[in-house]
């Protein structure tokens, strides 16, 4: 257990315990997520070095903050909150600016703390998996195929990505990995008629959970994005209510780029919750925060290591106090 700062309802700010939820075989997040706390541990140097509440003090915060890639409208927003608190003279001295900092986080990120529960009801639940090439996307089917089958539901994968070659061998790796069908076609298939039929088999089967791959795309690939909508209008014949998630997976060391990624993809598909993978090999983790700030989409996921394990629900709290420990 440990305690973030939050702001008050009220106005101020509040300590509130969080505790970490326990995953077997887990490292704690914060052993994950060296490089992008140790990036925003700047910030206890500035603070430290200050004598009082000035206009270098501010700067100084505003430029961690920038270079840690929370991106000028999160940090927009945690500087004029930040001001707010000034003038209210709930931040008096510089002690006072990281539970002030912190508490933005968390107010930042919390609404995107959404847990993706799978309607059982809905047989089969369907997830489509989308993003560019080199994100973890395959990988990251993966390990929620394992996730999943450990809840008890049985899964299909449907093998989506037509047009790279190792995609189909990839996923059918990771079916076989983890005991699950793996619907495909040759090379070069329709993409649309992939998912079809593996909806269709699942339908008859009474699986669980389907997950679809999709060929990694970039965003300005219009003819590739928009063959995302025809998979979406085929699923919609035998199930109008599919697909139930439509999940994005950017990798976070790309930073600003996989906002980008995030907006224009919603814009084609309209996104129902975000995946951030390699979390553990970046220091430009602020990238959570910048799409929090700008999508208001949930964050279902975040991908800090190779093992299936280390795709783990997001808990801001524990995110925050993470990347930032403000005791």
């Amino acid at each position: 257990m440990f305690s973030i700062f939050r702001r008050k309802k009220t106005g101020g700010l509040e300590k509130a315990e969080v505790v970490e939820k326990p995953q077997t075989g887990q490292d704690p997040l914060e052993a994950r997520l060296g490089r992008t706390r140790s990036h925003l541990a700047e910030l206890f140097g500035v603070v430290r070095s200050a004598s009082r509440i000035d206009d270098s003090l501010l700067e100084d915060i505003e430029t961690t903050l920038l270079t840690a890639d929370l991106g000028v409208a999160a940090t927009t927003r945690i500087m004029d909150k930040l001001a707010e608190g000034i003038k209210a003279g709930v931040v008096e001295k510089p002690a006072d600016v990281l539970p002030a900092v912190q508490a933005e986080l968390y107010a930042l990120v919390e609404p995107c703390e959404q847990f993706l529960a799978v309607d059982t009801a809905k047989k089969p639940f369907v997830i489509l998996m989308v993003g560019v090439n080199g994100v973890g996307k395959t990988t990251t089917i993966g390990k929620l195929a394992r996730r999943y089958l450990d809840d008890g539901l049985s899964v299909m994968l449907a093998a989506g990505d037509t047009f790279r070659a190792a995609a189909v061998e990839q996923l059918k790796a990771w079916g076989e990995r983890n005991d699950v069908p793996v619907m495909s076609q040759g090379q070069g298939a329709d993409s649309a008629a992939v998912v079809f039929d593996a909806l269709q088999s699942a339908k008859a089967r009474g699986t669980d959970v389907l997950i679809a791959d999709t060929a990694g795309r970039l965003h300005t690939q219009e003819h590739l994005m928009a063959e995302l909508g025809k998979i979406r209008r085929v699923m919609a014949k035998i199930d109008p209510d599919a697909p139930h998630e439509v999940m994005l997976v950017v990798d976070a060391g790309t930073g600003q780029n996989a906002l980008v990624q995030a907006q224009q993809f919603n814009k084609a598909v309209q996104l129902t919750g975000i995946t951030v993978t390699k979390l553990d090999g970046t220091a430009r983790g602020g990238i959570v925060f910048a799409i929090a700030e700008a999508m208001q989409i949930p964050i279902r996921f975040i991908g800090v290591g190779e093992r299936a394990v280390d795709l783990r629900p997001f808990d801001a709290g524990t995110f925050v106090h993470a990347v930032l420990p403000v005791e």
